[in-house]
C-alpha cells in the first residue's frame, strides 16, 4: 500500500472550496501561514468538491456554503457519506444559529463566518484537526455547543429527498417543468408532482416563497 509522505510527516492537506477565485487564493494564503498546513486543491462548485475529495482524499476541506449547482451543505453530506472520517469546516457569510445547526447536521466540524479575521480560520483548523469543534464566537450561545453531542432537530430542508432538492434548485433558478424534466430525465407531470410536494412540505404557496426559502437555506446567493 502506498504511503502518503505528507500525512506521515504530519502535514494537514487542505482543499479549499469557494466559487470566487480571489477568495480561494486568499484563503490558501491564510491557511498556509500555519506550520504544517498545505493547500493541495481548489474547487469552485459543490460537484467539483465531491470529485476532488474522492481524488485527493484531503485531511480537511474548507467549504463555502453558497455554491453553484450543488450547495455546500449538500456537497458536505455527499462527501461524508463516502468518506465519513473527512473533516469539513463550513465558511459562511450568514451569522444565525440556524445556519450553524444546518452545517453541523450536514456533518461539518466547524463553522467560520466570512467576516472573521484570518487568525480565526487557522484556529478553527487547529481545533478541528485536534478532534474538537469550532464555531465563530458570538453566533450561538456558549452553552449551545452541547447540542452537538446530541441529535439536533431536523429542519424542513433536511426532510427533503435528494431528488426533491434537485427539483427545488431548478425551480428557483427559473427552469420550466419541461426543462427540469429533460435535465433530470423525468416526465413534466412528475416534475409538477415534485413541485407540489415541495410546497406542501415547506409550507409555501408560490415560487417567490420557494426562492426565499432557498436563500435562507443558502441554496442561492443573497
Amino acid at each position: 500500500m502506498a504511503i502518503n509522505v505528507e500525512a506521515a510527516a504530519g502535514t494537514t492537506r487542505v482543499v479549499v472550496v469557494d466559487d470566487h477565485g480571489v477568495v480561494r487564493e486568499g484563503l490558501a494564503y491564510l491557511l498556509e501561514q500555519s506550520p504544517g498546513v498545505k493547500v493541495v486543491g481548489f474547487a469552485a462548485t459543490g460537484e467539483e468538491a465531491v470529485l476532488l475529495a474522492a481524488r485527493l482524499q484531503p485531511d480537511l476541506i474548507i467549504m463555502d456554503l453558497i455554491l453553484p449547482k450543488l450547495s455546500g451543505l449538500e456537497a458536505t453530506q455527499r462527501i461524508l457519506d463516502k468518506f465519513p472520517n473527512d473533516k469539513i469546516i463550513a465558511l459562511s457569510a450568514c451569522h444565525s444559529p440556524d445556519h450553524v445547526y444546518r452545517a453541523m447536521r450536514a456533518g461539518a466540524r466547524g463553522y467560520v463566518a466570512k467576516s472573521a479575521v484570518g487568525g480565526e480560520l487557522n484556529m478553527a483548523v487547529r481545533t478541528v484537526m485536534s478532534g474538537g469543534r469550532y464555531v465563530s464566537p458570538g453566533i450561538i450561545p456558549a452553552d449551545a455547543e452541547k447540542q452537538f453531542a446530541t441529535a439536533i432537530p431536523k429542519g424542513p430542508y433536511d426532510l427533503l429527498s435528494r431528488r426533491e432538492r434537485e427539483v427545488l434548485r431548478c425551480v428557483v433558478a427559473g427552469s420550466t417543468s419541461a426543462n427540469i424534466a429533460r435535465h433530470l430525465s423525468l416526465s413534466a407531470k412528475t416534475v409538477d408532482t415534485y413541485r407540489g410536494r415541495l410546497m406542501l412540505k415547506l409550507g409555501v404557496r408560490n415560487r417567490s416563497q420557494l426562492i426565499r426559502f432557498a436563500i435562507e437555506n443558502e441554496l442561492l446567493p443573497v
